[in-house]
């Protein structure tokens, strides 16, 4: 990934791009009302409404998540159909259109011809966002990188499990039930289905003992539970070897912010929380560990990934550093080619305006609404660095191949 910050001569194209689009869209119409679904979530831009299309990434790393979007694409039924608010696009029209923004991408750097391009062959869709006027939310996730070892051995004794075997899930729709979420994860107890054991009964009540795999331990519960919300890393263990684990399911409890926490109770400002922040706090307060990690009663599960390529995607997919974003696969087309305007961290915290083509690869337990939108910024501490602080507004558009 390039920093903006190494791009001086764009900086303040960026940041009028930017502004511009926040300006537009702040215009675009009263705040939504009322449960956002796949057919509400995006609106279509007038040709005249279009932003110029400024992208602030090198080349190879758009045609690397173009072709794992593509890889997704070709499995599925041609005529499955992904939906752009009131449009819909068979998967074979999809397969076509990235192919031809690829071309785009690829042989025209004017950004202006660029936008032309583009113009003829795609829709543009933006999400109505949080507040009806295209405001999104955008947070940052990474892959992070920490020792680990393969059996128990202080201070390294915070595992990290595999599925475990007495899990189980229900569709709700083989049932015939019309509710908000499809399936529920439980286990059995006798003859009923009782929800799985949440964050504190699993760490601290020995609820998992001899019922999953135990892949590795960590040396640091506050990074573990960090690991458990990125949703893959990589272990580096003693003898240089290294594991990549991934996302391999839940115990079915909601999603809670410890971030939210703090805020509410009045031990972080606002303004302050990052993962950074929050880390630091629990380091201070190891008193406050299990009270607050526990208001989070979402517990995950691994699975060992490929070493080669990236961590995966909620579609069985590599994501890419700076081009896969994460967003509510329920209303947003997966896989689909996106672009977004905002702000990155700068150095002291100071925000860079950027803008860039993305495509929508991942989702998250937090990320829900057509206000929310998680970034990937690579692996190892320096996108960790990025990401822990990224937090803020900025607009999300959708390509749909005419």
């Amino acid at each position: 990934m390039r920093s903006l910050a190494s791009e001086k001569s764009l900086a303040g194209v960026w940041a009028l791009a930017v502004v511009l689009a926040l300006v537009l869209l702040a215009g675009c119409g009263p705040a939504a009302r009322g449960p956002v679904s796949a057919s509400t979530a995006l609106v279509q831009v007038p040709e005249g409404g279009w932003p110029l299309l400024l992208d602030d990434l090198d080349t190879d790393s758009f045609v690397q998540a173009c072709d794992y979007s593509l890889a997704y694409l070709r499995r599925l039924p041609p005529e499955r159909k992904f939906i752009f608010g009131p449009y819909r696009v068979s998967a074979r029209r999809m397969i076509s259109g990235l192919l031809r923004a690829k071309e785009i991408f690829t042989t025209v750097a004017d950004p202006v011809a660029r936008t032309a391009a583009f113009q003829r062959e795609f829709r543009l869709f933006k999400s109505v966002g949080s507040d009806g006027r295209g405001t999104v939310l955008m947070t940052g996730y990474y892959e992070p990188v920490m020792a680990a070892r393969r059996q128990r051995q202080p201070p390294y004794v915070y595992p990290l499990y595999g599925l475990p075997e007495d899990l189980v899930r229900v569709d709700l729709r083989a049932f015939g039930l019309k509710v908000g979420k499809r399936s529920l994860v439980g286990r059995l107890q006798g003859k009923w289905v009782v929800p799985y054991p949440d964050r504190d009964q699993i760490e601290h009540k020995n609820a998992l003992k001899g019922k999953a795999r135990v892949l590795a331990y960590l040396a640091d519960p506050v990074d573990t539970f960090f690991l458990h919300i990125q949703g893959s890393g990589q272990l580096v263990f003693a003898d240089g070897s290294r594991m990549r684990v991934g996302y391999a399911g839940s115990n079915g409890h909601p999603y809670r912010s410890i971030g939210a926490l703090l805020i509410a109770q009045g031990l972080l400002p606002r303004h302050k929380v990052s993962m950074q922040s929050i880390q630091a706090y629990l380091s201070a307060h190891p008193q406050e560990r299990r009270r607050i990690l526990g208001h989070n009663p979402s517990y995950v599960f691994f699975r060992v990934l490929p070493a080669d390529g990236g961590p995966l995607g909620c579609y069985n997919q590599p994501v890419t550093g700076g081009r896969s974003i994460a967003t509510d696969r329920r209303i947003f087309p997966a896989v689909a080619l996106a672009f977004i305007h905002g702000y990155l961290p700068g150095p002291g915290n100071e925000p860079d305006p950027f803008s860039r083509f993305v495509f929508n690869q991942d989702t998250g337990g937090a990320i829900r609404g057509p206000g929310r939108l998680d970034l990937y910024f690579g692996s190892g501490p320096y996108a960790g660095s990025l990401a822990g602080r990224m937090k803020h507004r900025g607009v999300m558009y959708f390509l749909a191949p005419r």
